[in-house]
């Protein structure tokens, strides 16, 4: 049998590509978004009551993998992008259904005419990703204390970032700054190379699209540095 799922929202963030994207939610805490409600989702109804919630469940599609297709096995960054596992013992992006889930904050309702938007924060999504469903998250039943998180069970290592003053007189007249140079920090500072690369000398200069910017940076060491930012 198949089934078919219509998109009830799209999602606009400061992700514009899938190259360092946070691997999972709130750990770019500075990153918002904002979900546009779509069809008959949108509606004024549909989401009556959620702002009791602190924080909400995104259903969504990894769209831009879809064609791809899977594989049983996968290698996951956490082990170093060698080590194989069952696509169902990872969170990675190339599934059976393509189906993803974030935990996300949120922090407010907002209707512009007939349009509704949820203001969301410490997103993971890149910029477009089509949502299919939205969950309240319940703190006494979705978390679990005893819970084991097999080798993901610590957060990631972050490492330093440091502007160039290249790089700061870039952003230095950006209308959002302080929140691009926080989102800038949070993103890089969890190395988004890939898996293979790191422990390595690397002598290639990066680039990610972030905003309206591109972000270039280089790896030193255990120091990643911000070289230019320039818009696009």
């Amino acid at each position: 049998m198949s089934y078919h799922i219509d998109p009830i929202g799209i999602i606009e963030t400061p992700f514009k590509e899938k190259f360092a994207v946070p691997r999972q939610p709130g750990l770019a805490p500075s990153a918002t978004a904002r979900l546009k409600l779509t069809g008959e989702a949108n509606s004024p109804e549909a989401v009556r009551g959620i702002e009791q919630f602190s924080h909400l469940w995104l259903l969504f599609l990894f769209d831009q993998n879809l064609e791809a297709g899977w594989t049983p096995m996968v290698r996951p960054p956490r082990l170093g992008g060698n080590k194989k596992v069952g696509v169902f013992a990872s969170r990675s992006p190339f599934r059976p259904n393509g189906i993803g889930m974030s935990a996300v904050e949120l922090k407010g309702v907002q209707q512009k005419g007939n349009q509704m938007w949820l203001e969301l924060g410490s997103i993971d999504l890149v910029d477009g990703t089509p949502i299919v469903d939205i969950k309240p998250y319940i703190p006494y039943s979705d978390v679990i204390g005893d819970a084991h998180g097999g080798f993901a069970r610590s957060e990631p290592a972050i490492m330093e970032v440091t502007f160039s003053e290249l790089a700061f007189e870039q952003l230095r007249f950006h209308p959002n700054k302080q929140q691009v140079y926080a989102v800038i920090k949070e993103v890089l500072g969890q190395d988004p190379r890939p898996a293979y690369k790191k422990g390595k000398p690397d002598a290639k200069e990066y680039a990610v699209k972030l905003f309206d910017l591109n972000v270039k940076f280089r790896y030193h060491g255990e120091l990643i540095t911000v070289t230019a930012i320039e818009r696009f």
